[in-house]
C-alpha cells in the first residue's frame, strides 16, 4: 500500500509532512491557545530593519494559524500588507518568512503564516492537506490583515509559493479584498496529484490505483489510530544517482543546513497517509480565468514545475507564453532566465526578483 501511495503522490510527498515532536498538539476548537516559539528560529538572518513578532488568528473552521508579522521600523499611518505561505509542507520559518522579511524592508506589512495541521499551527489530525482549507487559510489571513489598526484594507496582496501558489490563485478567484496576488515557482498540487508530474499518468487508471490504495489505508487507520506518514525529503546522500534532478534539488534545500527546518514537512518525514487525498478531485484552478485583479507568476527557465505556471497564464489569458516572459492586461509571467524551481526559495543563487515584488505591489495596492 505505501508503494502505491508513493507512486500516487510522487515527489509531492517529497515536499512535504512535519515533525510531530516540535509540533503543538493542541486540538481545533475555537478556545485553542497555541504555545508559539518566541526566539528567532528561521533558516534565514533577522533583518534589523523590520520589527518582528507572533501572531495568531483563526479561519472560518475555527483553526488557530501562527504567522510572523513584519513590519516595517518607524512605520507610521496605515500601511499596504502582504499574506505569504509556501512551499507545500514547508513552515514559516524557511521561504514564506524570508519574503515576508525581504517585503516588510520595502515598506509593506507582511505576514507568512503555517498553513492548518503544519508547522506551529492547529488541527488534527496533524500532516493534512486541503484545496479548500488551505485556500481558506489565505482568506482567513486577509480578515486578521484587514482588521489591523495599521493596515489599510484596501490594499492587501497574497504571495503563494510552490505548492501555495496554486492556493493563492486559487484564493483571489474566490475573494475580491486579495487586490493583488503572485504565484511563485508554482504547483499546482490537484493537477499534480492527479495525474503526476507533467501529466504523464492523467487516467482513470492510474487515479483508481490511488483511491484504492487511499480507501485501504483510511480502513486501517479506523482500526489502529495511526495516521503514519509518507514522502519527505532524504538527505543527497541518500538519494540514488538515478533520481530525478528536481528530488536532488530538493535534497539539497530541505536536508541540508541551506534550508532544514525540524518542523518542516520537506525536512523530515511527509503528510500523514491520506494527508492529501482531496486533491485528486478537486481542482484547484477552474475559475483562474475570472480573476479580475492583477496577478504575477513568476518561476524558473529551468524548473520542471514550469508547465503549472505556463497553464496558469495561459487559462487567465486565452494566451500560450511557451517559455516566455509576457503580460497581457493585468495578468504577467515572468521567467527567471537559468533558475530551477528551489533557486525562488532563498536567496542563495540571488534570482527572487525582489525589486519586481515591489513594483507589483506598490502599482496594486495603491
Amino acid at each position: 500500500m505505501k508503494k502505491v501511495l508513493l507512486t500516487a503522490i510522487a515527489a509531492a510527498m517529497m515536499l512535504a509532512g512535519c515533525n510531530t515532536s516540535n509540533e503543538n498538539k493542541n486540538d481545533n476548537s475555537m478556545n485553542t491557545t497555541l504555545t508559539l516559539i518566541q526566539e528567532w528560529d528561521k533558516v534565514f538572518p533577522q533583518s534589523d530593519k523590520v520589527d518582528h513578532k507572533k501572531v495568531t488568528f483563526k479561519n472560518r473552521y475555527g483553526i488557530e494559524l501562527a504567522a510572523d508579522m513584519y513590519t516595517p521600523k518607524n512605520a507610521e499611518g496605515k500601511l499596504p500588507a502582504i499574506a505569504c505561505s509556501g512551499p507545500f509542507g514547508a513552515v514559516k520559518e524557511q521561504v514564506s518568512g524570508l519574503y515576508a522579511q525581504h517585503m516588510a524592508e520595502r515598506g509593506f506589512l507582511t505576514i507568512a503564516f503555517d498553513p492548518s495541521y503544519t508547522g506551529e499551527s492547529a488541527g488534527e489530525p496533524r500532516r493534512t492537506a486541503s484545496p479548500d482549507i488551505n485556500t481558506e487559510d489565505f482568506l482567513a489571513a486577509v480578515d486578521f490583515l484587514s482588521i489591523q489598526e495599521n493596515v489599510d484594507p484596501e490594499r492587501i496582496g497574497i504571495i503563494g509559493i510552490c505548492g501555495f501558489g496554486g492556493m493563492a490563485i486559487n484564493a483571489a478567484a474566490l475573494d475580491p479584498r486579495i487586490k493583488a496576488t503572485v504565484a511563485s515557482t508554482m504547483y499546482d498540487m490537484s493537477r499534480q496529484i492527479s495525474n503526476n508530474y507533467n501529466d504523464a499518468e492523467d487516467s482513470k487508471a492510474f487515479r483508481d490505483k490511488q483511491r484504492k490504495a487511499l480507501a485501504d489505508a483510511r480502513t486501517q487507520i479506523a482500526r489502529t489510530g495511526d495516521y503514519g506518514r509518507v514522502g519527505g525529503v532524504p538527505k543527497p546522500e541518500d538519494l540514488p544517482a538515478q533520481a530525478p534532478q528536481f528530488l536532488k534539488e530538493y535534497a539539497d534545500f530541505y536536508s541540508t543546513p541551506r534550508g532544514f527546518h525540524p518542523r518542516s514537512g520537506g525536512s523530515t518525514d511527509g503528510w500523514n497517509l491520506i494527508g492529501c487525498q482531496s486533491f485528486l478531485n478537486q481542482p484547484l484552478l477552474c475559475y483562474a480565468n475570472e480573476i479580475t485583479n492583477p496577478v504575477l507568476l513568476i518561476h524558473g527557465e529551468n524548473a520542471h514545475s514550469l508547465y503549472f505556471s505556463e497553464t496558469a497564464f495561459e487559462k487567465m489569458t486565452c494566451q500560450k507564453c511557451n517559455g516566455q516572459s509576457m503580460t497581457i492586461g493585468n495578468k504577467e509571467i515572468l521567467i527567471i532566465p537559468g533558475a530551477v524551481h528551489t533557486d525562488l526559495y532563498d536567496d542563495r543563487a540571488g534570482l527572487i526578483p525582489y525589486d519586481k515584488l515591489e513594483q507589483f505591489f506598490r502599482e496594486n495596492l495603491k
